[in-house]
């Protein structure tokens, strides 16, 4: 799953902790100039504009005594939203039984892109309820999974 180092992880999760938020997860993408450090956080109540500003100002400091990237980057902190990023296989068990969007680093059955309901987690496996069946997709397999929005 497309998830920042995990070194990067370390680094930032206790300072968002601390402050009385959950990470849900960090991804960099890119190098060089355009570079985005984008940092996923949530809290029960939600999260305001005001509470990324406070976690970027934190973390901003962090990362500028700690300097654990090469070159420049943008960062951003956000919400995770309503197609909720999910990185880790514990985000998957919370959400079992909603419909997600999942793209994968390589084909199965000639598909990379699937979208069905989130049966079950088993092992480093999940099992996703696609219309022509269940099908088993190892995490290793994930580039990146996202809930899929429920307007009902």
């Amino acid at each position: 799953m497309r998830q920042a180092p995990a070194h990067l992880v370390t680094l930032l999760q206790p300072v968002v902790e601390a402050m009385g938020y959950e990470l849900v997860g960090i991804e960099f993408r890119g190098g060089g100039y355009g570079a985005l450090l984008r940092i996923y956080i949530d809290h029960e109540n939600g999260i305001t504009v005001d509470d990324c500003s406070r976690v970027s100002h934190q973390i901003s400091g962090v990362l500028d005594v700690e300097d654990p990237l090469q070159g420049r980057y943008t960062l951003e902190v956000s919400s995770p939203g309503l197609d909720r990023p999910l990185f880790n296989l514990g985000q998957f068990q919370r959400f079992i039984g909603s419909e997600i969007k999942v793209l994968l680093r390589e084909a199965i059955d000639g598909r990379r892109r699937m979208k069905g309901v989130l049966k079950a987690v088993q092992d480093d496996a999940i099992v996703l309820v696609v219309e022509e069946g269940e099908i088993v997709i190892n995490q290793n397999m994930i580039d990146r999974a996202n809930l899929v929005p429920d307007f009902s």
